[in-house]
């Protein structure tokens, strides 16, 4: 069995061929810029050119592509969007409406806009690049697809950041098991627009027989723990480009979890949250009063029984790159940074793929 795996984050799309029949060390593997990365990048193409655009497509991750967006129309440009394409910017139209963007009714007929005005395809996975990249080197798309996108909720009324930790809370409260993160394309939960809008996208090929979906969190969480260095009770901290995601995990099921950006973070502070994330003093107002997302403790060992810290992420170097001098003794006689299978940057991919490995 053949099984792509596609973890999106802010800076890169992380894709893992795994076969079963191989040894997974030499599983086919890329790099490439993220999604939204793309988008923004065509973005600024069409702002340096002069050109209004118009989002077409679907949910997809925001980031890059929405301070592109904000760019254009600070220089001047108008922007149109389809109403799936605009809840990138916010969950909520209307305030979507009063920044000025102006919402398109009918997303097959862009003709009917100011001519000149750019087609922008907003989407987490473009299928067609994929199978094209592939093929280029000799190599079909897998029946199975599994993938990976940071998702906040549908919360128009509220906070994303609160929304997006009441969902971990109550994923932890059901069990925090892998299974409890992880959905097949027909069980992804409405409000999770993001997965939904992947799951849709994999749905419309006829190719694909099997769908893995999770957050990018809680996958580069199981896949760290793969790491031959992990021993549980574990701490698993995701360094992301964009965001820092941490978790206590037992007998492999999350029991607390802290998010927070990773542009707030230095290895000091982040030493800290550690230390008290597992002796259970560290709150959900510490975090997001920090500007974070939030902090949940269902239970927790506390730090003495800690057996690993496994610290992953494209931006591990926060601690990596520390002073000698300010690095906790109590943390570094702990601290492993994991690899799975000799290579840091796919611990999402892994986690994803966490059941066939196992």
């Amino acid at each position: 069995m053949r099984i792509l795996a596609i973890d999106v984050g802010t800076g890169t799309q992380d894709i893992l061929l795994y076969d079963t029949e191989r040894e997974i060390e030499n599983s086919l593997v890329m790099i490439m810029p993220s999604p939204t990365a793309i988008v923004a990048k065509k973005i600024g193409e069409a702002t340096n050119r002069g050109n209004d655009i118009f989002l077409s497509g679907d949910v997809m991750g925001g980031g890059p592509c929405v301070r592109a967006i904000k760019t254009h129309m600070e220089k001047g440009f108008k922007v149109y969007a389809t109403e799936k394409a605009a809840l990138t910017i916010k969950d909520d139209i209307e305030r979507v409406r009063s920044m000025g963007i102006a919402i398109v009714d009918n997303d097959n007929d862009p003709g009917m806009l100011p001519k000149g005005t750019q087609e922008i395809i907003l989407q987490d996975l473009d299928v067609d690049a994929l199978i094209n990249a592939l093929s280029s080197f000799g190599v079909s798309m897998p029946e199975m697809i599994a993938i990976a996108v940071q998702d906040h909720g549908n919360s128009p009324q509220e906070s994303n950041r609160i929304y997006r930790f009441k969902i971990f809370e109550k994923l932890i409260d059901e069990g925090g098991s892998f299974e409890h993160f992880a959905y097949s394309g027909d069980t992804v939960p409405e409000d999770f627009t993001r997965m939904a809008s992947a799951a849709g996208t994999l749905k419309k090929q006829d190719f694909i027989k099997d769908t893995i979906i999770m957050d990018t969190g809680p996958a580069a969480i199981f896949g760290a723990l793969l790491d031959q260095n992990a021993l549980q009770p574990a701490i698993v901290v995701n360094i992301g480009n964009g965001h820092t995601l941490a978790a206590i995990v037992n007998n492999d099921h999350v029991v607390a979890l802290f998010e927070h950006h990773s542009s707030a973070l230095d290895g000091e502070k982040l030493q800290e949250y550690i230390i008290g994330f597992a002796d259970g003093r560290l709150s959900f107002e510490d975090i997001f009063d920090d500007g974070g997302h939030g902090c949940y403790i269902r239970e927790t060992p506390g730090f003495d029984a800690i057996r690993s810290i496994m610290i992953t992420g494209p931006r591990r170097n926060i601690l990596m790159d520390m002073d000698k001098e300010k690095q906790n003794n109590a943390v570094w006689d702990k601290l492993h940074f994991a690899s799975p299978y000799g290579n840091m940057m796919l611990s999402g991919c892994f986690g994803l793929l966490r059941v066939q490995l196992e």
